[in-house]
């Protein structure tokens, strides 16, 4: 083979593999339209009135999570099985995204923390990695990671609100997550970062909580606590 055939067959291979990158490109973008309206949904829920829609949102948000699973079957279908990690990049922000609006959802459900599991099966996606296209861990802490931030801004607006009860269970739910997150040895740099981020999403619910404590508001919190959330 002469050197010019040899790099005739080398630009074949690399146009082989730009052909497969906008392919992941179009559907990447597609679930990253669909996780923007999801967002925009879910934001609602931080107005006063969003309150009381909650569940209404929710049921919602779930509709569109069908349409995340039809695009997440597109998905992968753009590349070869056995190679996720190499196009792994293309779609890890909006997966992270996808995590976070999931575990937001089924909080706002239930206030509980959403499995990975669970969450795989929400987006129509594997679990284990030696199934084929699966949630990878630290996408999966990522997104919760992301939960926290999100349900420290919610206690603050709860109290505009008029809902005193809801910073408290936040709080709690908040210490737990902080609680697991200190068995983790994390070693990925990215996600270490970010998980320095988690100790000012704990403060700033303390700091919420300690101020419906000198305003006499957390008893009247407790008080309604077993009421409905």
């Amino acid at each position: 083979m002469s050197v010019s055939e040899m790099f005739a067959a080398l630009q074949g291979a690399l146009g082989q593999d730009q052909d497969i990158r906008e392919e992941i490109r179009k559907v990447v973008q597609a679930l990253e339209q669909t996780a923007r309206e999801m967002l925009t949904l879910l934001q609602g829920v931080h107005q006063g009135p969003g309150f009381q829609h909650i569940p209404k949102k929710c049921q919602k948000a779930r509709e569109h999570f069908g349409t995340v699973r039809t695009q997440m079957e597109s998905l992968k279908t753009k590349f070869p099985a056995d190679q996720y990690y190499r196009f792994h990049e293309h779609w890890r922000f909006v997966l992270q995204r996808l995590v976070f609006l999931a575990a937001f959802v089924v909080y706002l459900e239930s206030e509980t923390l959403v499995t990975r599991e669970a969450v795989a099966e929400i987006l129509g996606i594997e679990a284990d990695r030696e199934r084929g296209f699966h949630l990878d861990i630290e996408d999966y802490l990522s997104g919760v990671l992301t939960l926290a931030s999100e349900l420290a801004r919610l206690a603050v607006n709860s109290v505009t609100a008029g809902d005193y009860s809801r910073p408290l269970r936040i709080s709690t739910f908040i210490n737990e997550l902080d609680s697991g997150f200190r068995l983790l040895n994390l070693k990925n740099d990215s996600l270490r970062k970010r998980y320095d981020g988690l100790k000012y999403d704990v403060k700033k619910i303390e700091e919420v909580v300690y101020d419906l404590s000198i305003r006499g508001l957390n008893k009247e919190a407790t008080v309604g606590a077993g009421g409905e959330k």
